[in-house]
């Protein structure tokens, strides 16, 4: 049975009727990491696993709702102002409340929902949740908000009711994304543009490492913060606007700690514009070399990588993948990585036994196709 059907069908036992469905998607990024909430240019694409819902509104001013994967059940006014303690309720219950400050006359319904998007991989789950219940609550209760502004909505989300103050970049591409294109897009002027992908001879795959990361409280945020005392010292708006010479021009008023994160920042500004070149010209070499530049400076400058990680990486490396790096926030979730067809078995199966035998854990092979951003069904 689809994942689809069993929503459909737990919908229909809990509240005796049917509901609409909904569905938003997870995303990779190809490049681009940590740049979004420093004004800079990210490189993600929609994939094929998401989340999905099954909406009703009932009539009432009660959320009433249903997570299957992790069987968790709650219940909620859309006019509590203390929200939930779970921080997984805490997404539904932000985006309801952020839907409702955009003017939204958002009204109670009921909801199952789940995904297949893997949890703590680094793809977005959380943004593909928020997304999901943002374009049924403006679909169901004719909110008529634009993408652009239900993926802001679903980003306050992440800001004040979760604690990660992260970029646009999920929230964006969860609602924009387009099957069979990369976008590029502007973190700071919203502009994109969309890629054609077709790496002819190449595939791109995840390899989740199994390791769990969290990014609420202080790593994410510290780095943010790093950032932000460079920009600050360097009399800039955000690091987009910081080079290598106005970095060096302030590096004694800075930390270690702050240079190295700007020194990151800063080069992957540069790689992302030049995957852009290398993709206008089919030149997925480039593209690989670019990656595993991200990834050393991921490792060791930004500091968000771990040794399961580094291994997933260094072994792709030796097997001779074109490009791999860790993706997402850091601290473990997957690796991505552009590998040519010719390899692709080999690579799939050496790195599972190699992580098998070094770690003790079954990391798990997640295919990338490029899929379409959230909608109804």
């Amino acid at each position: 049975m689809s994942l689809l059907q069993q929503l459909k069908q737990q919908f229909t036992t809990r509240y005796g009727v049917e509901g609409v469905a909904f569905t938003a998607p997870g995303r990779i990024n190809l490049i681009g990491e940590h740049t979004d909430y420093n004004g800079g240019f990210v490189f993600p694409g929609a994939v094929t696993q998401g989340i999905t819902a099954i909406v009703r509104p009932n009539g009432s001013s009660k959320v009433r709702a249903y997570a299957l994967d992790l069987d968790l059940e709650c219940s909620f006014d859309i006019h509590d102002t203390e929200m939930p303690e779970s921080t997984h309720l805490r997404y539904l219950y932000g985006i309801v409340r952020e839907m409702m400050e955009r003017g939204v006359k958002v009204e109670g319904f009921d909801t199952v929902y789940g995904g297949d998007v893997p949890l703590g991989a680094g793809m977005s789950s959380s943004a593909a949740l928020e997304c999901c219940f943002a374009t049924a609550i403006n679909t169901l209760f004719d909110g008529r908000l634009s993408k652009m502004d239900l993926a802001l909505a679903g980003q306050a989300t992440e800001h004040k009711y979760v604690g990660v103050k992260c970029g646009i970049m999920d929230q964006f591409i969860s609602m924009h994304g387009k099957a069979g294109n990369l976008v590029r897009l502007d973190c700071r002027s919203g502009e994109y543009r969309y890629f054609p992908w077709h790496p002819n001879g190449y595939r791109l795959v995840l390899i989740n490492s199994r390791v769990k990361h969290d990014l609420v409280g202080s790593p994410y945020n510290e780095r943010r913060k790093s950032c932000e005392n460079v920009a600050l010292k360097a009399g800039l708006e955000s690091l987009r606007d910081c080079d290598w010479d106005k970095l060096n021009s302030i590096r004694d008023a800075l930390s270690d700690t702050d240079y190295s994160r700007a020194k990151y920042v800063i080069g992957e500004h540069e790689r992302v514009l030049a995957v852009c070149d290398a993709l206008e010209r089919d030149d997925y070499e480039e593209v690989g070399r670019q990656m595993y530049a991200t990834h050393a400076g991921l490792r060791y400058d930004y500091e968000v990588s771990c040794d399961e990680i580094d291994f997933l990486v260094e072994t792709a490396e030796k097997l001779g993948v074109t490009g791999s790096r860790i993706m997402g926030g850091g601290f473990g979730g997957c690796t991505i990585n552009l590998v040519k067809e010719s390899l692709y078995d080999q690579f799939v199966k050496e790195t599972c036994d190699r992580n098998k035998s070094t770690f003790g854990i079954e990391c798990k092979v997640i295919p990338v196709i490029i899929g379409d951003g959230a909608r109804k069904l």
